[in-house]
């Protein structure tokens, strides 16, 4: 097989050929038609998270069609579309497990990262994180629904039933989750990066009622914040920016240091929370909503071959939407 290969963290991908992946007990081998670039795939090309398989594919948004069934990996047929997502095998033994929140599982193994991913065109997967996906979305639309999707849709959840909520960096997430929030009758309060008109017209174009630099103040106190963008100095921001009772989501799987602030901007019973990860049934129940809203995607396709060149666009936020490489 063909694939995009880390190496070393902070080097760039080799294109270079594999030996075919086979597929054991409980996996599948899947024909990659589409795989998603998403700011995880920079953390870990970046060496911000520091505990990768090396030599590694990176992706996590892998969109194919079924090619062969290991053992007991009977759920698919041959030829059957599916994705794979960033959480990628679980123990299922754990007390996090065991309780539902699988996503918390300390033995847990990720896409693109312990189990090489999608910047190829062939990915073995445990079956049990593999997914069937929603008529109406080609391969290219439907790759982003994996990661932005999933975890903006956990991120979403966490955010409580807010109203009026902010979200802070309008990359790939931020374009789905705000048309989901949108839907559901929430006012959205969408923040960029100073100067940013394009996304900031491309937010309101997906429902935004306000939209201002990272900075700037809402109009009006927010019931809730999601924060998108990497940056723990928004943080604080965020705080100032919901009401007394507000919540402060970080949907990150990495984040730069959060500084200090006083506590009278925590204090009134405001909180912060983190997303971890997510669950299968957060797949289960955003990949059934999805077409209901229904969610558009807006993806920037590209030859699996550009990949570097992809990844270093959207690490300077020169991506519309989503960026989606094909083999």
């Amino acid at each position: 097989m063909r694939a995009m290969v880390l190496q070393r963290p902070n080097t760039p991908l080799i294109d270079m050929p594999a030996a075919d992946p086979v597929p054991g007990p409980g996996q599948v081998l899947i024909a990659v038609s589409a795989c998603g670039v998403c700011r995880t795939d920079l953390h870990v090309v970046d060496g911000e998270l520091t505990a990768p398989k090396l030599p590694i594919v990176p992706g996590h948004e892998i969109v194919g069609r079924i090619l062969a069934c290991g053992p007991g990996a009977d759920h698919f047929a041959p030829g059957a579309r599916v994705g794979v997502p960033w959480l990628g095998w679980t123990c299922g033994q754990c007390g996090h497990c065991r309780a539902g929140r699988e996503n918390l599982c300390d033995a847990a193994r990720f896409t693109g990262y312990q189990i090489d991913g999608g910047y190829a065109d062939r990915a073995v997967a445990d079956v049990r994180y593999v997914f069937a996906l929603p008529e109406g979305y080609d391969d290219v639309e439907a790759a982003p629904l994996l990661c932005a999707g999933l975890i903006g849709y956990r991120a979403l959840v966490k955010a409580g039933d807010a109203p009026r909520l902010g979200i802070y960096g309008f990359g790939a997430a931020a374009h789905i989750v705000a048309q989901v929030a949108a839907w559901q009758g929430r006012r959205i309060f969408a923040f960029t990066r100073a100067g940013d008109d394009a996304a900031q017209a491309f937010a309101r174009e997906l429902g935004a009622a306000w939209t201002g630099a990272s900075e700037t103040a809402p109009p009006e106190p927010l019931d809730a914040a999601i924060l998108f963008a990497p940056a723990g100095h928004l943080v604080p921001l965020a705080l100032r920016a919901v009401r007394k009772g507000g919540r402060v989501v970080c949907a990150g799987i990495h984040m730069s240091d959060i500084p200090s602030f006083p506590y009278d901007i925590l204090w009134g019973e405001r909180e912060i929370v983190s997303v971890a990860n997510l669950t299968r049934g957060d797949a289960e129940a955003f990949l059934e909503l999805a077409p209901k809203v229904p969610v558009r995607v807006t993806a920037e396709r590209y030859p699996l071959a550009q990949a570097n060149a992809v990844l270093d666009r959207l690490r300077h936020g020169d991506v519309r939407g989503a960026a989606v490489l094909v083999p």
